[in-house]
């Protein structure tokens, strides 16, 4: 049987998002942040009805907090997002605004980390790195204004084209290959072999495999997801054909225009032969 996708969000969201996985979130956080946290709580562990499931729209994500309240956030996005930029910014604003009660101080505001997972080509971060992070800086002197504000883009397509991926000492490395489908097997079994928290990690997913239900709803997803990309891709085609036709229009208008000067200008060289005459 073929591996399961794991970033497939919803297979992303059963593997990382769900209390009893903690341990495991708690070291590709730790990954990814570059530092050990010492804790983590999965918050809103979600019932995912196919409704949800079903829906091309719906955000399958994995949120937490830390020991010092810091609140983070995971999200995997395997179809291109125009705006990636824009919409990271504006639901990291959501998590934050919604994060103090009617009456709280503002100091009592948690920082918030959003980490987004893209798995295709982005356009709007022109750097080489795969994994870039975010904050507030004063501009001249690169001063951070704030610690509440922290944004990380993981980008798999770059990750893939990495030329010595270091799976031995970086555990970042390890995850992504890990998450990735195009791993080759041999090398998963020597993550596994490496890291025990990855190790538990397949062990759910092979026992969620075992599940029919589960298989099913994966599926679902997975068909949401391509259902979304066709139909994102359909509206480019139709949109080129439309631009396409615009064009004919017009160049059909251009050449009628063309011909009625033409024939003016034959007409009046034809009137001034006559007044030669």
């Amino acid at each position: 049987m073929a591996r399961l996708k794991p970033l497939n969000d919803f297979i992303f969201q059963k593997l990382m998002g769900e209390r009893g996985s903690e341990d495991e979130l708690k070291s590709f956080l730790s990954a990814v942040l570059g530092r050990n946290l010492k804790e983590v709580t999965i918050l809103e562990n979600k019932t995912l009805t196919s409704e949800i499931i079903g829906d091309k729209t719906s955000i399958l994500d994995v949120r937490a907090t830390t020991d010092d309240n810091t609140h983070i956030n995971v999200e995997v996005q395997i179809n291109p997002y125009k705006f990636m930029d824009i919409r990271s910014l504006f639901y990291w604003s959501k998590l934050y605004s919604t994060a103090l009660e009617a009456g709280e101080d503002y100091k009592e505001l948690p920082n918030v980390i959003t980490i987004n997972i893209l798995d295709y080509n982005n356009d709007f971060i022109k750097l080489e790195r795969f994994h870039t992070k975010f904050h507030l800086w004063e501009d001249t002197e690169r001063y951070k204004l704030t610690d509440a504000i922290e944004i990380h883009f993981i980008e798999m397509v770059r990750f893939r084209k990495l030329a010595n991926k270091d799976i031995v000492n970086d555990s970042l490395h390890r995850w992504l290959t890990y998450f990735d489908e195009q791993t080759d097997e041999s090398i998963i079994e020597e993550v596994l072999a490496m890291d025990a928290a990855i190790q538990k990690t397949n062990d759910r997913l092979k026992f969620l495999s075992q599940d029919k239900e589960f298989l099913h709803r994966a599926n679902l997803r997975d068909i949401a997801l391509s259902d979304y990309t066709s139909a994102v891709n359909d509206a480019k085609d139709e949109g080129r054909e439309e631009a396409r036709e615009e064009f004919r229009a017009k160049e059909k208008e251009y050449e009628i225009e063309i011909k009625n000067k033409d024939e003016e200008i034959k007409r009046l060289k034809e009137e001034l032969e006559k007044l030669k005459l």
